[in-house]
């Protein structure tokens, strides 16, 4: 479990960096919105955070490629439904920086995204 944590730490902290900076220093500066930059930033940190997760945190678990990426896709879509709302109000209801409250919203859901991960998307199935 310990190295569990670690290496989802360390594939988590990977992930969010690629989504921080697509969202402050690439998308957003060109002129597109922070909740639009935001879908585009976790397509791409979703890439980072499977194969991390597959290759790094799960990966001993047997997990075959075809079970794992859907089950993850979903773990990580619903996780992002609950960043976007959490982000949405933030930047509403707030007077926060878009980038602070992107790191709160990153930081909050990460807790979500590991329990799924190991307790259904990347769990091995079991023997019938």
């Amino acid at each position: 479990m310990k190295r569990q944590l670690f290496w989802f730490g360390v594939v988590g902290i990977s992930a969010l960096v690629v989504h921080y900076l697509t969202v402050t220093v690439v998308l957003t500066p060109l002129g597109l919105a922070p909740l639009i930059a935001n879908v585009a930033a976790f397509l791409l940190a979703f890439q980072v955070s499977y194969w991390g997760h597959r290759q790094f945190t799960f990966g001993h678990s047997g997990t075959p490629h075809r079970q794992s990426l859907p089950r993850f896709f979903g773990v990580a879509c619903l996780s992002f439904f609950v960043n976007e709302a959490l982000y949405a109000l933030l930047l509403r209801f707030t007077a926060l920086d878009y980038r602070v409250s992107l790191l709160i919203v990153l930081f909050a859901v990460a807790a979500l995204t590991f329990v799924l991960s190991k307790l259904w998307a990347f769990r091995a199935r079991s023997a019938v």
